[in-house]
């Protein structure tokens, strides 16, 4: 049961090597930077270390306590990065599928709108603007 913030990529077999251990489901999600306005080349983030993982890690250990989860991983990137590029990684393992499966989007849900990241869309000119909060994350993170 693990929180961590790094720049660089993470390799998802490595991720899982140790994963789980006994579980009947391991649900996963890989989060990628996508560009949904055709002017984007990269995105910026940032964090404060230390309130970022603690936060990270009371989702984790909520998730565990909410969904009986057997074993749990978060991995979160930040500093610039390209379109296309992994941002984010969930792991989840429980003795049901349900479980993980509730698990990874609960924790997902409360990483989208919650976790202490502030970001910044570049665009190809130069140009930065930061990410406002987007009410349809609000509306996901109400059904929990």
């Amino acid at each position: 049961m693990s929180a961590r913030v790094q720049t660089a990529p993470f390799d998802l077999t490595a991720e899982l090597r140790d994963f789980g251990g006994g579980a009947g489901a391991v649900v996963t999600f890989t989060g990628i930077v996508r560009d949904d306005t055709g002017r984007m080349v990269a995105l910026e983030l940032e964090h404060y270390p230390g309130m970022t993982e603690a936060a990270m890690s009371d989702y984790g250990t909520e998730a565990a306590r909410r969904f009986d989860l057997t074993d749990w991983r978060i991995v979160h990137r930040y500093g610039r990065l390209a379109v296309g590029e992994q941002i984010m990684f969930v792991a989840t393992a429980a003795r049901h599928r349900r479980a993980a499966f509730d698990a990874a989007d609960y924790l997902m849900d409360w990483l989208k709108s919650r976790a202490p990241f502030w970001k910044r869309e570049i665009a190809a000119d130069g140009r930065a603007d930061w990410v406002e909060a987007k009410a349809g994350d609000e509306d996901a993170l109400r059904r929990w």
